[in-house]
């Protein structure tokens, strides 16, 4: 299994106390000593949600953010290199003929962004990748407390798992670029386009469940 070494409120302590005394007797060691510090801070949770096969059929309809996949597969690739904690999600519909039953191949993850065996796999019957999976009680264990949120569709299952994230406590981001939506008529019959569905979905999140950032600010500063 993935093991990712997490430091508790005592050794960050330990580490603020010695990065003191270190800056402050010898401060030619000062950056070495705070780059040390940074690097035994743990990276969120990369938390991919729903990229099966199903979503890239041409039959899921019209979408946005073409490169959604790419962007993902950047970061789970970062993600990888640091031995940071990566959790993928598969949604396991409860709806005969769906392309997301059991057994069909629009279940099974894409390819470039398949699960390695030692990172996480969750299964869920609906949007929502924290009811009743386990997942949160599987975060908490963990010490886990920040989550970076990419994989689709912005708009359901991406903004379903990112309020209530938010609304546990977790610190919780969401990757604008990495993420997607498809066209989609609203409660009053008029068409909205995907990027529309999208750019509310982020909307309705920013600020209030989650924050909003893109692939290239994350890798970036992380």
């Amino acid at each position: 299994m993935h093991r990712t070494v997490r430091f508790g409120p005592l050794h960050a302590h330990m580490y603020a106390t010695r990065a003191f005394i270190y800056t402050g007797i010898f401060p030619k060691f000062q950056a070495c000593t705070f780059r040390l510090h940074a690097m035994n801070t743990p990276m969120p949770t990369l938390l991919i949600i729903d990229m099966q096969k199903g979503m890239a059929s041409p039959a899921a309809g019209p979408r946005n953010n073409p490169n959604a996949e790419g962007n993902i597969a950047a970061l789970l690739d970062a993600w990888r290199k640091a031995s940071a904690t990566v959790v993928h999600v598969r949604h396991m519909s409860r709806t005969r003929g769906s392309p997301f039953w059991p057994g069909q191949p629009g279940v099974e993850f894409q390819d470039r962004l398949a699960p390695l065996p030692s990172e996480h796999v969750v299964e869920k019957n609906v949007p929502d990748a924290v009811v009743n999976t386990g997942l949160e009680k599987w975060l908490r264990v963990r010490g886990i407390t920040k989550l970076v949120i990419v994989g689709v569709s912005t708009n359901n299952s991406v903004e379903a798992t990112a309020r209530t994230a938010g609304n546990l406590g977790f610190e919780t981001q969401v990757v604008a670029d990495a993420t997607f939506a498809f066209d989609k008529v609203d409660y009053h019959g008029t068409k909205r386009t995907a990027e529309e569905v999208h750019a509310m979905a982020l909307a309705n999140l920013d600020g209030e469940y989650a924050t909003i950032t893109t692939t290239r600010r994350l890798l970036e500063t992380t």
